[in-house]
């Protein structure tokens, strides 16, 4: 049930290049990520105990259950203290839930030492008996079988001839659930799909204009490449037929030069995927001369648009397909309610959005869209039903590693594609490393502890 730490997010599969740079025809080399450590799910357990010794002397003695995990330097956890059962030698204690990580590491072997005390409300508890016990033995119950242990005294147990114990615990119940991962839906079949969404309004500047953001440079790329290219590799990755969506908003587009807010940059609607980023980056350069920068910054129509793709996906109950709208922006929204509306109705599908700021424009609006400072709502009020929108200001991250870069943009993305399943009680599509099976809950939870 351990899990090991390491660097790469998906599985990847390379060309194998042999010396000076020549590929070794169809060779390849494939990387299999896992994740790193986490939580495996959360178990739910019910105690109770018959005849335990009686501690008072004009009462019976009032239980309560103790667990501790014992670490590898033999250090002793508690884990979990029931409820105290006044006067009752044969108790049943509430049903309580811990993750596997706090009971047992997840590591099924690990030995778990239980204490029955009797209370005293002075603190002076005494001590009726312990037993050791294992998160194996306790899935015993699951094949019907009966799972209890002798609650022991050692103390009597060494003097008392025929001492047997002071009682009996006995697990009544076990329920195992499932806390699925990033990795676990993108191991399942679940495809990736990316839009990019790219800002072609007045306000970034006359292309023709070294000052513009979408300056037509033949020697370097200008500001929305640079980001363009930065993002959009690292995203690459997550889509698997590295097919992209590509629409522009916010020009004047030919043949009849009507102001747009959701066009393909490749001029084909029906079609509107280019092959790679390289692809996206050549539509994008065929475009801008084609088109005329206008206005205004309406983001609202790409935001419904993939939004009612992604939920014509969402009907059908499995987890096979998720989108991501990257949209690339000078960051002065006009249509910003509508916006607002857009995203607290996306919120509700199988969809995430980030943005990414290019320029040194005010990034107030974008900042408020990402709701890392409070709850986005429509203007309504009605909050979003889980953050989907990342912010990340590009000018932040020019000299930047790719490696900071990409998790800034990536680093909610995992979280959003398992609160969306998660929320829908949807699991991964195949789970193919189940360490928890044959008795895992069939519902796709979050943890809880």
């Amino acid at each position: 049930m351990h899990q090991h730490k390491v660097h790469q997010i998906v599985p990847k599969k390379k060309p194998l290049l042999l010396k000076y740079g020549k590929y070794a025809g169809k060779s390849t080399i494939t990387v299999h990520a896992e994740e790193i450590s986490g939580n495996n799910g959360y178990v739910e357990l019910s105690f109770c105990a018959k005849k335990l010794d009686d501690k008072d002397l004009f009462s019976k003695s009032d239980p309560f259950l103790e667990i501790y995990r014992i670490n590898d330097d033999e250090t002793e956890q508690l884990v979990h203290r029931t409820e105290v059962i006044k006067n009752n030698l044969n108790p049943v204690w509430e049903p309580f839930k811990v993750s596997l990580i706090s009971l047992c590491s997840c590591d099924e072997e690990r030995k778990l030492k239980c204490l029955v005390w009797d209370y005293d409300s002075r603190g002076k508890h005494d001590f009726i008996g312990e037993f050791y016990a294992t998160f194996r033995e306790m899935q015993k119950i699951a094949s019907g079988n009966k799972v209890t242990w002798d609650c022991v005294n050692p103390k009597y147990k060494q003097k008392k001839r025929n001492y047997k114990n002071s009682g009996v615990v006995i697990l009544s119940d076990l329920k195992l659930h499932r806390v699925y991962s990033f990795l676990d839906y993108i191991m399942g079949g679940c495809q990736i799909h990316f839009t990019v969404a790219i800002d072609f309004t007045a306000s970034n500047g006359d292309p023709r204009n070294s000052c513009s953001l979408h300056y037509i440079n033949p020697y370097q790329p200008n500001e929305y490449l640079k980001a363009l290219i930065a993002v959009g590799e690292i995203c690459q990755d997550y889509d698997s037929d590295k097919r992209f969506s590509a629409l522009g908003f916010g020009a004047r587009i030919p043949p009849n030069y009507e102001v747009s807010h959701d066009f393909a940059i490749n001029f084909n609607p029906e079609d509107d995927e280019c092959e790679e980023i390289q692809g996206v980056v050549e539509a994008y350069q065929n475009c801008l001369p084609k088109i005329q920068l206008y206005g205004p910054t309406n983001v609202s129509p790409i935001i419904n648009r993939i939004a009612k793709l992604a939920a014509g996906d969402g009907i059908i109950k499995d987890a096979s397909r998720y989108h991501i709208l990257l949209i690339l922006t000078d960051g002065v929204v006009t249509d910003m309610a509508d916006t607002r509306e857009a995203i607290v109705r996306a919120s509700y599908q199988p969809l995430s959005i980030i943005i990414v700021g290019v320029g040194n424009a005010d990034f107030t609006d974008m900042q408020i869209l990402d709701g890392d400072d409070g709850v986005l709502r429509s203007p309504k009020g009605e909050p979003v039903l889980r953050d989907i929108v990342q912010f990340v200001p590009f000018r932040d991250f020019k000299t930047a590693s790719p490696a900071a870069l990409a998790k800034c943009v990536l680093a909610e993305v995992p979280k959003q594609v398992v609160e969306y399943y998660s929320h829908k009680a949807i699991c991964p599509m195949s789970p193919m490393r189940d360490l928890l099976t044959p008795i895992l809950s069939p519902v796709a939870t979050t943890p809880t502890e």
